[in-house]
């Protein structure tokens, strides 16, 4: 299904120490020198997902911007927790919603993901003008998520295993000037830079450069390329650093992302973030789409 719902991902910091392959839910984690590939993108994928925080809660916008510079405006929100629950294998869950205009208004998406990595996400969509639940395939991770130009994947399905990692180098990132706010973000920030191979065979992209704030883990930076080995797509990520009970997490707060062939963009902004504020897990659950109220 190609519209689902969106919003934005947090993500979260660290504190350095060892890496064990398997990150606890709840810690915090840094990325430290002589870490291969693999130890510094588990980190990033903790980070993706807040898995520091119990529950986060996000509202904002999303805008459109195609070729011409014509603008489509959505309204969003996101709640998320985070489990890690070894009795049911839930890892967390996560509803996202259009909140406007009314004709979007209401659609919204539950994801639940679970511990065991060759266990497919159950997903479902509410559709208000329908009155109905619809249960969606995994499979439509390559769909168009809000029908812009980031993908399901990119926003809420990708995990870990789904590619295999090799440290190009290191570098200071140039920076990133957005189209939309026209502002220059990261310049110079000291990265790791990861090459991420899809395990899927003929996936939709052959390869992602990735760039990691060596400082906190998060992802700021991708660009994809096909099957000739051109890019095609790139995806920028802005992080503000929250401070939560002495700790440093960084948030996910904008992001753009630019289709080089078709010139449109899409541009996610959240303008509010709640940490640890005691979400109910039956506000996501299957029962709770139908009766939510935006």
């Amino acid at each position: 299904m190609k519209k689902i719902i969106l919003t934005l991902v947090g993500m979260a910091l660290i504190a350095s120490y060892a890496l064990a392959e398997e990150l606890e839910y709840f810690n915090v984690y840094r990325p430290t020198e002589g870490m291969s590939a693999d130890e510094i993108m588990r980190i990033k994928y903790f980070n993706k997902y807040t898995l520091f925080a119990h529950d986060v809660a996000y509202t904002g916008k999303a805008y459109f911007i195609d070729k011409s510079g014509s603008i489509r405006e959505r309204g969003t929100a996101r709640k998320r927790i985070n489990l890690g629950r070894k009795s049911d294998g839930i890892a967390y869950k996560d509803l996202t919603v259009f909140t406007g205009p009314t004709q979007v208004k209401g659609l919204c998406s539950l994801s639940w993901t679970y511990l065991n990595p060759k266990r497919d996400q159950d997903i479902w969509v509410w559709l208000p003008s329908l009155k109905r639940i619809r249960k969606v395939s995994q499979a439509a991770s390559d769909d168009s998520f809000l029908g812009g130009d980031f993908t399901v994947e990119d926003i809420s399905t990708r995990r870990f295993e789904d590619e295999t990692y090799k440290l190009v180098k290191e570098e200071n990132f140039p920076g990133y000037t957005s189209d939309f706010k026209k502002e220059t973000y990261y310049k110079d920030t000291p990265c790791y830079v990861i090459e991420a191979t899809p395990k899927r065979a003929n996936w939709y992209y052959v390869k992602r450069l990735i760039w990691i704030d060596k400082n906190y883990g998060t992802n700021i930076y991708d660009e994809k390329y096909d099957v000739k080995g051109q890019k095609f797509m790139t995806l920028f990520r802005w992080h503000e650093i929250y401070n939560v009970n002495g700790k440093e997490y960084p948030i996910q707060i904008y992001l753009e992302g630019k289709d080089l062939r078709s010139g449109h963009t899409t541009e996610i902004i959240n303008e509010t973030v709640k940490i640890d504020q005691g979400i109910s897990e039956e506000e996501l659950t299957e029962s709770a789409l139908s009766r939510s109220r935006w």
